[in-house]
This record gives structure tokens, sequence and C-alpha cells, in this order.
């Protein structure tokens, strides 16, 4: 896989605390000249990056109940909502993992479809912290998001204690069957990496080192 097709599978990734507006421009020019995928960005930061991407084929990304998914779901379509409205054509939101490890899974299908719900036209991907859950419970999750009309599940906020794997992205592949998106995140620095991740199903990468992933 050359490096322009490469680009084409990563979310060019900013999403610490701390990120400025001047790094968070930086990643829609980076993104431009490399032709991610995307720019994913905190729900603040949303409006300036759809304003900085217009008239490109990067997609504004935004993330919704993020890291910890432990909000109430009309606060999480809330979220979504406006990120729409401020220009969010991808939502990467985060499941109730405590619900998830209650067995609570009407729960996290509901929460799942409030967001698709308010989503519109915006593609969204459902991120269930694989290195919170069992295998069957990543299962589970998956089974979750794809009742719900998800468009993309995916491993890791990379904000919890790992990030993707092959395995995982493997077995979320297999769960979810080929028509649905499977996002690796957290943890993904270099080409072997992400490579690694495709061969094992990942249709996209979150990582916000993706100038080092398609340069080598």
């Amino acid at each position: 896989m050359d490096s322009r097709q490469l680009a084409k599978y990563i979310d060019h990734t900013i999403l610490k605390p701390d990120a400025t507006a001047a790094q968070v421009l930086k990643l829609c020019d980076e993104a431009k000249q490399y032709g991610f995928a995307s720019v994913c960005v905190n729900p603040s930061r949303i409006a300036l990056v759809a304003k900085a991407l217009e008239g490109t084929d990067v997609t504004p990304c935004c993330v919704v109940g993020f890291p910890l998914g432990a909000i109430p779901s009309e606060s999480k379509a809330a979220e979504t909502a406006v990120a729409v409205k401020n220009g969010a054509r991808e939502i990467d939101m985060v499941i109730d993992i405590g619900r998830a490890k209650d067995g609570d899974w009407g729960y996290v299908e509901a929460d799942i479809a409030a967001v698709k719900a308010a989503c519109g036209p915006a593609k969204l991907k459902v991120i269930i912290e694989t290195c919170l859950l069992t295998d069957d419970e990543k299962v589970q999750a998956c089974l979750a998001a794809k009742r719900a009309n998800a468009d993309f599940v995916k491993t890791s906020t990379g904000f919890s204690k790992a990030g993707a794997n092959v395995a995982d992205v493997a077995l979320m592949r297999k769960t979810v069957g080929p028509d649905m998106g499977v996002k690796a995140s957290g943890g993904i620095h270099n080409r072997a990496e992400a490579e690694a991740m495709i061969a094992a199903g990942a249709s996209r990468i979150g990582a916000s080192s993706g100038i080092a992933i398609v340069t080598g």
C-alpha cells in the first residue's frame, strides 16, 4: 500500500485537553497536505475544524461523551446535535462502559441509538474501550452497535490503560461482518503497526502520529 492510500485510512487526531487553536489548525493543514480521512477533535474545536476543512475532502470528526462515556444518553445526544450543527460529519462516541460491565446491553444499545438519531447525516463510530472489556463483552458491545445502526465500532479512546491491538481488531471485524467499519485507535505510532491493524480488519486508523505513519 502506498503512502497516499494509507493516508485515507487515518483520522488525524488531537484530543489532549490543552490543545490550542494553533495546534488544531496545524493538524487541519497537515490533513489537507497528506490526504488524511478526517481531523478528529474535542467538541469545542469542531467549528474551527469544519471551517478550516471547508471545500476539501477531509472530514470534520468530533468525539462525544469523551473519554469516559459515563454521562446520560440525553447528554450525549445533545452534545452530538451541537457538534453536527457546528460542522461535524463524523461522531466518535464512547459507550457507557459501566453499563456494559453490568451486562445491561439493552441500555448500551439504546444509548448508541440515541446518539445515532442525533447524528442526522453524520456517520457514527462507537468506542467500546476494549482494554476494559472481556472478549465476550467486546462481542456484545459490537453487536449492540450493529443493532443500533452505527457505522463503525472503534477500539479505544487512547485515554485508558491500553489502546488497540491486532487480536481485538480481528475479533471486532469477525463480529460485525464485512459491511461495517472497524476503527483501530490508541497507541498506533508507525506504518508497520497501522498496516497490521488494516490486515486484521481495520478500515480506519485513529492516530496523533499520522505523519510518522505515512512517511515511515
